[in-house]
């Protein structure tokens, strides 16, 4: 009788995951099939699913009309430009906090954390007037810097939460043996917290990735990323739901490989010192 009740429990569950699974893969699900439709059989009433002419016109007329290399590779530098200089910045600090930590340290987590809730565009005209005076503007440097310290809250926090999970003894032997403090975060601390630190490093570069509202406010072309080469097209003549589905298909595509190939890394890191 137990078996039953415990069989049907995980059936249940098994059923609501999958659901739920379904639900949020649905709309990426819906963009791919979009994209292969024309125009008018994107707007159809009722929607078209799988019944339909497709097409590969709408990815041509992407390819003939965007230059869409040029916006992958700004997406790249920008992405991993801002998540490295970020763990750059972020490792000592979270080394400093968990190890070595003050009477404010945890205020100042907070304190770090709050300042994600301020809305972007609250800065937008002084971070766009300063990126104009240094002749920031419509480049990558810009872009790596700002998506840079909006993330780095959350860079300290993860790098925090797992620096804190291994014990300080072994970076006491490590000391006593002579190592630096440059020898004890990279070779003793990296090494031990290598999973935090992908699982940290993916979600920066998906973060990063998928920024939108800085780049859209300070690229025009040069430096524009997939993002920004989504937005284009949207024009005064209106939406191009296929011819948009097929761009948005070419931004997400490299990134949602990357999710797939590197998933296992990514839940070990997010499930790194859950049970001591």
């Amino acid at each position: 009788m137990a078996r039953a009740v415990t069989n049907r429990r995980k059936l249940v569950f098994t059923l609501v995951a999958w659901t739920l699974a379904l639900l949020i893969f649905f709309p990426i699900l819906w963009t791919v099939l979009t994209s292969f439709k024309s125009e008018a059989d994107a707007i159809a009433s009722p929607p078209k699913f799988l019944f339909f002419d497709w097409t590969l016109e709408n990815y041509t007329t992407v390819q003939e009309r965007s230059d869409y290399a040029r916006h992958f590779w700004n997406s790249v530098v920008i992405s991993l430009g801002s998540t490295f200089l970020g763990l750059l910045i972020a490792t000592p600090a979270a080394w400093s906090m968990a190890f070595v930590p003050g009477k404010r340290t945890r205020d100042l987590l907070m304190w770090m954390l709050s300042t994600k809730m301020m809305p972007a565009v609250g800065v937008l005209v002084p971070i766009y007037l300063i990126c104009r005076d240094l002749g920031l503007l419509d480049s990558r440097t810009a872009l790596v810097v700002i998506l840079t310290l909006i993330n780095l809250p959350i860079i300290v926090w993860m790098l925090y939460s797992y620096f804190k999970e291994i014990p300080g003894e072994i970076l006491e032997a490590a000391r006593m043996d002579g190592a630096s403090l440059r020898s004890e975060i990279l070779y003793v601390l990296a090494p031990m917290a290598v999973p935090g630190i992908a699982s940290t490093l993916l979600l920066n570069i998906i973060l990063a990735w998928n920024e939108a509202f800085w780049t859209l406010a300070l690229t025009a072309a040069k430096a524009a990323p997939l993002t920004a080469f989504i937005a284009s097209y949207s024009s005064p003549e209106g939406l191009f739901y296929a011819k948009l589905s097929a761009a948005s298909t070419m931004a997400i595509a490299p990134i949602l490989v990357m999710g797939w190939f590197s998933q296992k890394q990514l839940v070990r890191g997010l499930t790194f010192g859950a049970v001591k």
